[in-house]
């Protein structure tokens, strides 16, 4: 069973076409784009009756990125593309049933690539995948609940069993989930943040003592100056465009610090303004930083020692009260930048000393300055550092806790963050532990469990028997995949809560289920009615989701109701006093539950529901940090940079226009100019020249790490314009060269940013 799709010959890439980069996003093509997948997939009827309640008050919430909704008046048509495109994958008319498994073997399926298997449709019943047989057969709920807990009570200790989570979770499924995880004994909960922004979790935690973003929209919309950080809005927010349009045209000035120079962040043309869906755009970023991969340590570094060469020449460049009533460890700081050369900080960062003192200069001429930033800051060895050293930027200035000022980590599936607010983490503090056994009557692990990295390690070794996924697509979306898939085949058992098949399905442990569960947009019936779900966006406001779709199959259950009925199974003869029942027929309960446990989650039921939901707190926003100093703690950092040996590259890895996290809606990158494949390296052209290669040539990639190599074959070379001595290729394809050891040092997100590779032509 292949851990990866079948990579044939060379002959694949006929269908591979090159253009020049777009000049914006958006515009007349993201309409037709949206409006193609939409009906496509799901028809006139049903597209126009999700599409219409996309994002709405009373409607339910996109399950693809985490962008907020406006607080106020909202459009008739408030999501993007890539909204659209999740909408129509998840509402889709295709359906797969029993039959498809019947006559498709997992062997066959698992050389079928992640595009195939998103076309196939809706997954509609629960299947099982005995040991030693070679399709997928299907299985009562009754049964597949039975099944699970025989196996997870059959372990010796409940830490061989892990239980990963999803962002597209809800908040009453993921509260749920970990208290079920935490009555059966064990604190593994990995989860989807471990890959993306635990690194920003981690570094705003030590740094302002809460590990999420400190502005809202409106914040966005009256900043002076808004630096966007290792972020491709286009693609992966696509909304954020409209936010970033609106400050620019009060006034902004939009800095893209990026080794890609992306469409999105050139122009953008607004898809419902006449002018614009003609053919009219907004230019948006004012400045490109061509940086170097990993080099924005370094360059935020630069900054913050030209800030303080300006003060101490006589310029009024700090904010001395905001640093003396808000801070600690600023002379720390100051002798760790003192004691780096320029040339050392030029060099890491790959830019010259002008490019420093202008973005050094438009920081010290403003006062409301937002920082935003995604994967190209949080997917790196020094990447707890680098956040740091950008969050001491901010310090300086006292750009913070003020009206237009503060910092913005953009998340990216649309609950990641409201996963952790429940408690999806491997170790919680232990107030949240002493209420949850208060409120519940259970005696909660202390030990921390596994995050993701961990948790593939220690199946790896044979100590994980169990393992569990509450959505997402474990296997394509960690890194160093063929580690990974040997990891998961060492399970006694694997289980998946999915609403379409992915790769996980394929690469199994001995035996394997499937739960197909309910998608966001489609009607949640129980016993006392109608439910709604609620999330938490990038910006930490929790309100309500209403499915409004009928379901694709009258089999699938819910994620709350598939949680409830495997922990009554489990925990039974455990003597549990848990009722889950009254959770599965009336989510009022859970919420009420919730807000008993967790701070900030009063009157759960009433302001959740309420148009628009809710903020929750968050003491940064009013310069209180409870941090260890009770201040804002500068970072003094060592810098630590990734550089290449001798003809090697740095490779990052990138998402195409085409998807969203390991979901490959179409073989296209619009906005980078690729059609029709997606096994390519994006490459220099002087790169290319030196290394003997020319474009259109195919290639094996090698990866290098500790002494092991690692090898994905049959790639096309595109030159572009990017940083010399770096590549990108795309995301999951190229997680088989990021090594399982090689991890931000701190938070161990996986380190796809920043993999050694050299190109071997065939």
């Amino acid at each position: 069973m292949s851990s990866t799709p079948n990579e044939n010959t060379p002959e694949r890439f006929e269908k591979l076409s090159v253009s020049s980069p777009a000049d914006k996003a958006g515009g007349a093509s993201a309409v037709y784009h949206a409006m193609r997948h939409a009906i496509g997939k799901a028809g006139v009827g049903r597209a126009k009756e999700a599409l219409t309640k996309l994002n709405q008050k009373g409607g339910f919430d996109c399950p693809s990125c985490a962008w907020p909704d406006p607080d106020g008046h909202r459009s008739t048509f408030e999501f993007c593309e890539n909204g659209a495109k999740a909408v129509a994958s998840e509402t889709t008319a295709k359906r797969i049933k029993s039959a498809f498994f019947a006559k498709h073997s997992v062997a066959e399926l698992a050389d079928k690539s992640d595009f195939w298997h998103d076309q196939q449709g809706r997954l509609t019943e629960p299947m099982l995948l005995r040991e030693g047989a070679k399709h997928y057969e299907p299985i009562s709920w009754d049964d597949a609940f039975q099944f699970i807990a025989n196996e997870l009570n059959d372990l010796a200790d409940p830490d061989e069993a892990i239980f990963y989570t999803s962002g597209r979770a809800s908040n009453e499924a993921a509260f749920l989930y970990q208290l079920f995880v935490r009555a059966f004994g064990t604190n593994n909960l990995p989860d989807c943040s471990n890959m993306c922004h635990e690194s920003s979790g981690l570094a705003l935690k030590q740094s302002i003592g809460v590990g999420k973003g400190t502005v809202t929209l409106e914040d966005l919309r009256e900043a002076e100056l808004i630096l966007v950080i290792g972020q491709n809005p286009g693609t992966n927010h696509p909304r954020m465009l409209t936010t970033l349009q609106q400050a620019k045209e009060k006034g902004a000035r939009i800095v893209s610090i990026n080794p890609l120079r992306e469409a999105g962040l050139v122009a953008f043309g607004h898809p419902q303004r006449v002018s614009q869906v003609l053919g009219g755009k907004t230019p948006l970023a004012d400045t490109f930083v061509r940086i170097r991969t990993n080099g924005d340590q370094a360059l935020f570094q630069a900054i913050g020692k030209r800030l303080l060469e300006m003060e101490k020449s006589g310029r009024e460049t700090l904010d001395c009260d905001f640093i003396n009533e808000h801070t600690a460890g600023l002379s720390e700081y100051r002798d760790s930048l003192n004691s780096t050369s320029w040339e050392t900080l030029l060099d890491a960062c790959g830019l010259e000393m002008s490019v420093v003192n202008e973005l050094a200069e438009a920081i010290a001429s403003k006062k409301r300055i937002i920082s935003c930033w995604a994967m190209g800051l949080t997917q790196h060895r020094n990447a707890v550092a680098t956040i740091r050293d950008l969050t001491n930027l901010h310090l300086l200035r006292g750009a913070i806790g003020i009206k237009g000022a503060g910092l913005c980590p953009v998340r990216g599936h649309s609950n990641v963050q409201g996963d952790r607010t429940m408690g999806i983490f491997e170790h919680m503090p232990e107030w949240f532990y002493n209420a949850l056994e208060k409120e519940f009557g259970i005696d909660c692990p202390r030990e921390a469990g596994l995050n993701a990295v961990q948790a593939i390690r220690h199946m790896k070794a044979h100590s994980g028997r169990v393992f569990m996924a509450l959505g997402g697509n474990f296997l394509s979306a960690t890194p160093d995949t063929e580690y990974t898939a040997s990891a998961l085949r060492n399970c006694r058992l694997t289980v998946h809560v999915s609403t379409k098949l992915n790769r996980s399905h394929l690469v199994t442990g001995k035996q394997a289920l499937i739960l197909p569960c309910l998608g966001r947009s489609e009607k949640d019936i129980q016993a006392s009615g109608s439910q709604w779900v609620s999330v938490e966006n990038s910006m930490g406001i929790v309100h309500s989701s209403s499915g409004q779709i009928e379901p694709a199959s009258p089999l699938l259950k819910s994620e709350v109701a598939i949680i409830c009925g495997i922990a009554s199974r489990v925990l039974k003869v455990k003597g549990s006093e848990i009722d889950w029942g009254q959770f599965e027929s009336d989510y009022s309960r859970i919420r009420s539950a919730i807000e008993r446990v967790v701070p900030g989650f009063e009157n759960y039921n009433t302001r959740a529901k309420q148009p628009g939901g809710y903020y929750l707190p968050n003491l940064a926003k009013d310069r209180r940090f409870e941090t260890d100093t009770k201040k804002a703690n500068f970072a003094a950092s060592d810098l630590d940079i990734e550089r290449a040996e001798a003809g090697r590259l740095l490779l990052m890895t990138i998402r195409s226009h085409d998807q969203f996290n390991t979901t490959v809606y179409g073989m296209d990158d619009r906005y980078r100019g690729i059609k029709g494949e997606r096994r390519i390296v994006f490459l220099n052209p002087d790169d290319m020249q030196q290394l003997g290669l020319a474009s259109d040539d195919v290639v094996d990639v090698h990866s290098f790490f500790r002494g092991e190599v690692r090898v994905t074959r049959l790639y096309r070379l595109v030159p572009y314009d990017i940083p010399e001595g770096c590549v990108a290729m795309y995301f999951p394809e190229a997680n088989s060269l990021v090594p399982i050891d090689h991890f931000a040092r701190g938070s161990e997100t996986p380190a796809s940013k920043s993999i050694q590779v050299e190109l071997r032509k065939r």
